[in-house]
């Protein structure tokens, strides 16, 4: 299969040189450029807990005394991984969904709604976490540590692999992704050689941005699932 892949290559590594291992071709699409917003460290001291929506903003982490015995609250393996990697051991993963994410956190025994949760996290973000949170009872600082800029470019590698090898699957790992791919095919006229793409949607917001674009072949996934979308 000819597969698209969208994320920034540090978060698809893995998958890539998996994919690759099976015989497929692998055309790397990224379409945000992720940077690291200017912000003094955070005292982590002031915080029962942190929560993260994305790898990339415990990527951008800045403390100024880290306690890895801090709990941290992750949307999904992927991001929980990172953050275990940084040295943190005391996660709890909400399998991908912000929703499972908010029940989780306002079913914990293990918090004080009198102390402050810290919900780390991008510019661009789609949905209110920490407003529903605060709904809920909890006090919530909303620290933007990242930023993420569409790119609006695509190199003339890229452009030529996918006139030349059409993609048979697509992923999309974001609402800002999603419109950010759809301004890329428009602009390098790619988009009518993707009519018979089936564009794997990480969220329903993904697949309601791209349907009102026009693409067809749209499906739900979870990250993680990816292997499993191309034996169907």
């Amino acid at each position: 299969m000819n597969i698209i892949i969208t994320r920034p290559l540090i978060d698809s590594e893995d998958l890539m040189g998996k994919l690759l291992s099976l015989g497929h071709k692998i055309i790397h699409v990224p379409t945000l450029k992720i940077s690291k917003a200017e912000l003094d460290p955070i005292d982590s001291e002031k915080y029962n807990a942190f929560i993260f929506t994305s790898a990339n903003a415990i990527r951008s982490l800045k403390l100024l005394k880290p306690d890895r015995n801090k709990l941290c609250f992750c949307v999904g393996a992927i991001t929980e991984k990172i953050v275990r990697q940084q040295g943190y051991n005391n996660t709890i993963s909400a399998g991908g969904s912000i929703n499972a994410l908010k029940n989780i956190i306002v079913n914990s025994g293990d918090l004080d709604k009198k102390k402050v949760l810290a919900y780390i996290c991008g510019d661009n973000i789609t949905s209110d976490l920490d407003l529903e949170l605060k709904k809920e009872g909890f006090q919530i600082d909303k620290i933007i540590n990242y930023t993420s800029e569409k790119i609006k470019e695509l190199n003339a590698e890229t452009n030529n692999l996918i006139n030349n090898h059409p993609p048979d699957i697509i992923f999309i790992y974001s609402k800002r992704s999603a419109e950010s791919f759809d301004e890329l095919m428009k602009k390098y006229s790619l988009k009518g050689l993707m009519t018979e793409s089936r564009v794997m949607c990480i969220s329903d917001k993904v697949l309601n941005v791209l349907k009102q674009s026009g693409w067809k072949k749209l499906e739900i996934f979870e990250a993680g699932e990816e292997l499993t979308k191309l034996k169907k």
